[in-house]
């Protein structure tokens, strides 16, 4: 941990925590200082420490771990119960396979990661499409894309000309709004907004459909329903969770389950039916501080009473898969707890399916790496989640393993026993194959009108109605309506993370085709009714309108993407506040529609609205919205509000507040929700002063694992180039993809062949330049964390511009070779590269007005990663582990 993280760190953890992490940093750094040597440009090597106190367990936890007790964990009694014939049929086909096969059953790549060929030489169980990820590496790709892989895949995977084995593989998707990967599909809201419709038979209409849709691209098996049970709204996942409260979870589980893979008997995991995974195996939703993959301190009672009851729920209803976390129970990794996985689930619990890792969640445990983890195996993993290039060694080693007794050949007969029982449950060795099916190749069901009006009537549902001043709603479609705030006419922004790509960004309206924005459906209405509207995102108009409705929130996010130190909306840059603020002291009444994955701190935005609706992520059908807020050509309701709040409203920026805490004093309670004709009770005075801890001093983020605000990034080739929207993009002369670092996708590699003077560049996203200003001050530099794969041979020339994105040699631009730091870095190995910002300022570049911070073009071959790039102050002395390297500032 470096001493510039320490205060941001300390904002989310208790002083125990503190104190723990900075013990085991001063030992590190102790253990590795090494003499400083200053320089303008310099190369640090990220230590081995650092490195497992990223990847690996942390011993980071508030108490021991409790003694265990199996007395408190249900005894399950499946819908699904055990069939001899199916038994019988394990047991004889497992007899005939190879050590090499089984281990292949127990090991999920990626579709970037292999190829047809991998599959008929391997058979491998399963594979996967990570969020962001498509045939052909084509964002676009149509779903008979789909289909073509979806049937190529299994082909291979029953050919035996190479393997020896004819058992079909299966394709798992994370299908968690929708088939949100998938162009034109219904995205449907987020859970959080299915929790505050709190509606069972809706939901599991919502999973059925979804199941539908995924059946027509050839996809067996789907990473849903998340079941975690939120208790710290800062967590980057709290919209992947339907409550605070486990009440609403374990209804919920069993419905989404139902409608995925149907009810026991007959229509139990059918042509029109997927496998669905109850996730993550247990307690994600507890961490604390809310940190995305943390630490769990809940006692073994807590566990089960708040975070388990989701998976009683699910198993009953006969989940076929349970996904292990990547969160630690008192220090312990999931994916390696023993005692969790098998002996609560799989033993006391009853579950007879198979328990699937996450992301590399293997590598994660003490002593594993992404390649190397028989704990994992021994501790009841059925299968490796390994989506990069480590699949293949992991299943050499776990060969290996096995021969060399590290693991039970009793342990890898039990996990491949669970992975075809599941198979012949799902009639994965009957159906005929994905291009073939019932609903393969049916198009038209993707996106189709019946889904999108379930869809539509969930974001009906959804809709939480917390102010009211006035009766100002409903509004007349009649009126004069003007639609203003960023979120008005954008499906990207109002559908949120795991939407198209991973992280939701890099969206347009186009990517939608069927959808709606939130503009369309009061256009619609208000035009149809003869009044007037006008959308304007900054809220100019050309008459002045009767009523404002201005549709504003969070940006994009998942994950550990989006986990935060408080739940302060737009801290630092108000500009929603003050649209809203234009509008009041304009006389102009206004209604805020609030985009969100968990509720916020928005006292200030609530006193400046006249109503107040929390629209959390409503998905691909934001017409639906217009139904709720305005009445029909008559003046009549079309829909009231019913929404209620899953979630408590904080009282203030750093409230952690839940349902039936004993010191309960939140804004507004969980089940809040106004109907129209009731009285607010949501003050106008609301408190907007609050105490938070600045840390002025941090850096000005570029790339930390995205695009960091306000840039936007975009590949080059000679006078080409496009801007990033996928995983997967390349022009002539140079490729790009994520990669993972740490995390999934936390970083990026770009592969040049030379053949082009190619490369890639920051742009502010707005077209306007940036005041960074305040970023430049003695020993302030430009840091990069990457990994380079070879030696270069020619420059590579690094840039900062301003004036114009297009100005080459401008008097606000500079430009450095970095080519002999790259050839000093240790090669395959990440190291933060550190330039002083003088050597920009020397050749004119003006921090008050920058357009691109940062651009890399070579003519070169090169392969380079990249997964942070930031501006800060004292850079070079902020670690006592650097290794500096001087170079010449100028080219």
């Amino acid at each position: 941990m470096k001493k510039d993280n320490i205060v941001k760190y300390s904002k989310k953890h208790s002083l125990a925590v503190i104190i723990t992490a900075l013990i085991a940093t001063s030992l590190t750094a102790c253990d590795k200082a090494k003499n400083d040597i200053s320089s303008q440009v310099s190369i640090q090597t990220n230590t081995q420490a650092s490195t497992q106190e990223s990847h690996q367990e942390t011993a980071i936890s508030l108490q021991n771990t409790p003694s265990h007790n199996l007395a408190i964990w249900p005894a399950i009694q499946s819908e699904v119960i055990a069939d001899k014939s199916i038994e019988i049929k394990v047991k004889q086909l497992l007899a005939t396979m190879t050590l090499k096969q089984k281990i292949a059953q127990m090991i999920q790549p990626e579709i970037r990661d292999i190829t047809v060929e991998d599959m008929r030489r391997y058979g491998f169980g399963s594979y996967l499409n990570g969020g962001g990820a498509f045939p052909n590496n084509n964002k676009h790709s149509t779903p008979q894309d789909w289909i073509d892989l979806a049937e190529t895949m299994y082909q291979a995977s029953i050919d035996d000309s190479v393997d020896g084995s004819t058992i079909p593989t299966m394709w798992g998707t994370d299908a968690v709004h929708g088939h949100n990967n998938v162009i034109g599909a219904t995205l449907f809201p987020h859970n959080i907004g299915l929790g505050a419709a709190n509606n069972p038979q809706l939901i599991e209409k919502i999973a059925q459909a979804t199941a539908t849709e995924v059946m027509t691209t050839g996809i067996d098996w789907v990473f849903a329903p998340t079941v975690a049970t939120v208790r710290d709204d800062r967590w980057g996942r709290a919209y992947e969770g339907y409550s605070e409260d486990p009440e609403i979870v374990k209804v919920y589980a069993a419905a989404v389950v139902h409608g995925l893979q149907g009810q026991a008997g007959e229509d139990f995991l059918g042509d029109d039916r997927v496998i669905s995974t109850v996730k993550h195996f247990i307690g994600d939703g507890g961490t604390v501080g809310g940190d995305d993959q943390g630490d769990n301190i809940s006692s073994e009672e807590e566990l089960y009473k708040l975070h388990a009851q989701g998976y009683v729920g699910g198993l009953t209803a006969g989940a076929q898969s349970v996904m292990a976390s990547f969160n630690t129970w008192h220090g312990k990794k999931l994916h390696g707890s023993q005692y969790l996985l098998t002996d609560v689930l799989k033993g006391k619990m009853g579950f007879d399916g198979f328990v699937v890792g996450d992301w590399n969640g293997h590598g994660q445990i003490a002593g594993c790496s992404n390649e190397n983890c028989p704990q994992a195996i021994n501790a009841g993993l059925d299968i490796f989640m390994v989506p990069t290039d480590a699949w293949k060694p992991l299943l050499e080693n776990t060969i290996a393993q096995v021969n060399q007794g590290v693991i039970p050949m009793s342990r890898i007969d039990d996990a491949v026993t669970r992975i075809l029982r599941v198979k012949y449950r799902a009639g994965i060795f009957d159906k005929p194959s994905p291009a073939n099916r019932q609903f393969s190749g049916k198009t038209e069901l993707i996106g189709n009108e019946k889904h999108r009006e379930i869809a539509r009537q969930a974001v009906r549902e959804s809709l939480v109605l917390l102010k009211n001043d006035n009766q100002i709603l409903p509004l007349s479609p009649k009126l004069n309506i003007l639609l203003a705030g960023d979120a008005a006419d954008n499906i990207g922004k109002q559908s949120g993370g795991w939407t198209i790509t991973w992280q939701g960004t890099n969206n347009e309206n186009a990517d939608f085709p069927g959808g709606s924005s939130i503009y369309d459906g009061i256009a619609a209405q208000v035009k149809s009714a003869g009044g007037h509207v006008e959308l304007s995102e900054d809220g100019n108009y050309t008459k002045k309108p009767d009523v404002a409705v201005v549709v504003y929130g969070e940006e994009p996010y998942a994950e550990g993407n989006g986990d935060r130190e408080n739940l302060l909306y737009q801290r630092g840059s108000k500009t929603d506040l003050a649209l809203l603020k234009k509008f009041k002291d304009q006389g102009i009444p206004v209604v805020s529609v609030f985009i969100s994955g968990r509720p916020m701190w928005v006292n200030a935005e609530m006193n400046a609205s006249d109503a107040f609706v929390a629209a959390w992520l409503p998905g691909s059908e934001g017409k639906a919205v217009a139904d709720v807020l305005l009445t029909n050509k008559q003046g009549e309701l079309q829909y009231d509000f019913t929404g209620k709040l899953s979630f408590s409203w904080p009282n203030s920026p750093d409230q952690v507040v839940n349902r039936f805490d004993e010191n309960y004093q939140p804004l507004l309670p969980y089940g809040f929700g106004l109907q129209y004709g009731q009285t607010s009770t949501v003050l106008n005075n609301l408190p907007e002063t609050y105490k938070l801890i600045e840390n002025k001093s941090g850096p000005t983020q570029i790339f930390n694992g995205k695009v960091e605000k306000p840039w936007k990034m975009y590949l080059m080739a000679n006078e080409l180039q496009t801007p990033i929207t996928s995983s997967s993009q390349q022009l002539p002369g140079i490729n790009y993809r994520t990669i993972d670092k740490v995390i999934q996708e936390d970083a990026f590699k770009i592969t040049l062949d030379g053949t082009s003077n190619a490369g890639f560049r920051f742009v502010t996203a707005n077209g306007f330049n940036e005041d960074i200003s305040s970023v430049k001050k003695d020993d302030a530099s430009l840091v990069l964390t990457m990994k380079i794969d070879e030696s270069v041979n020619k420059l590579i020339i690094l840039s900062m511009n301003c004036e114009t994105v297009s100005d080459e040699a401008g008097s606000c631009r500079a430009d450095i070779d970095i080519s002999k730091a790259l050839n000093n870095l240790p090669k395959e190995q990440w190291a933060n590269l550190s330039i002083s910002l003088d050597c920009f300022v020397k050749q004119g570049v003006k921090f008050n007005k920058i357009m691109v911070p940062l651009a890399l073009h070579t003519q070169s071959p090169l392969t380079l990663s990249m997964s942070n790039a930031y501006l800060a102050p004292n850079a070079n002395s902020s670690s006592t582990d650097n290794v500096n390297i001087a170079v010449e500032c100028a080219l």
